[in-house]
């Protein structure tokens, strides 16, 4: 008799038809190797249908694997470097875009984050699925406040007086209207910053000091609930800083939640007042 709960925690997911499943993949940041992707092709066409699903978490899935080539698969996995996924109520796989090692706009390293964020929580047993997700910038193309813990990048800026010639660029490409200048001086107003660093990038002189770090929203969802997550705490500078916050988060989650239960409806239960007490003595330490 086939085990379902276990092989649901191990990525293979029933299909509706009888002994079929579909496998999911362990992918983190949206990176794949060479090597890996070769190896689920030869999975694809030896075991499957001979074609892949590629998730809207950045996820690969093969479809029709039969349930007596499960431990085969499984074996021909390790040989590429490819590990199974995870469903069910347990941290998922973490998304991640380019960030700045590939993306101009890029603030943060996003996929050395996302690596060390699946390092830390990946398949942790919860009261219901956990989803992470790591962007670079304000361009937000990972859509971070949809997830339970969402990381924005951002970088927090000081002018540097000597440096500037005054021209006017940082002025003009500041979206959120909080630079301007007056009798040639740059006033930034941090109320209105959103740190998404343009003024830095586009400034010819190095007329800023750049501070990057890490926007952090919670409770987010999306799906059959809407629900932007909402940020509790100011820019944090540091990955230390960080996972204790996101530490703070998981517990609060693991403790108060009823099964079957997603992190926002626990916030709504109990109260955002308790989650953000929590998550602000975290930050500070």
């Amino acid at each position: 008799m086939a085990d379902y709960a276990a092989l649901k925690k191990g990525g293979f997911m029933r299909q509706k038809q009888k002994n079929y499943f579909s496998m999911r993949l362990k992918v983190v940041g949206g990176q794949v190797t060479a090597k890996q992707l070769a190896k689920v092709s030869e999975i694809a066409d030896r075991y499957g249908h001979g074609y892949v699903h590629l998730t809207s978490r950045q996820g690969i899935e093969i479809p029709f694997i039969h349930l007596d080539d499960i431990d085969e698969v499984k074996a021909e996995m390790a040989k590429g470097d490819v590990e199974s996924g995870t469903c069910g109520p347990r941290v998922r796989t973490v998304t991640a875009c380019q960030g700045r090692n590939i993306c101009p706009s890029g603030c943060i390293d996003t996929t050395a984050l996302a690596e060390k964020i699946s390092d830390h929580y990946f398949g942790r047993e919860l009261p219901h699925k956990f989803k992470f997700g790591v962007t670079g910038c304000q361009n937000n193309c990972l859509k971070t406040e949809e997830n339970d813990i969402g990381v924005k990048g951002g970088i927090e800026v000081a002018w540097k007086e000597d440096a500037c010639i005054r021209c006017g660029l940082c002025e003009k490409v500041c979206r959120s209207n909080a630079i301007s200048i007056s009798d040639g001086r740059i006033s930034i107003d941090k109320t209105k910053c959103n740190y998404c660093g343009r003024c830095v990038k586009s400034c010819p002189t190095d007329a800023y000091e750049e501070n990057p770090g890490y926007i952090v929203s919670f409770g987010g969802t999306f799906g059959n609930y809407i629900y932007k997550g909402e940020e509790l705490v100011p820019i944090i500078h540091d990955e230390e800083t960080l996972f204790r916050v996101m530490d703070a988060a998981i517990s609060f989650f693991d403790k108060y939640a009823n099964a079957g239960e997603r992190f926002r409806k626990t916030i709504e239960r109990v109260g955002i007042e308790l989650l953000k007490q929590q998550v602000e003595e975290a930050y500070h330490g």
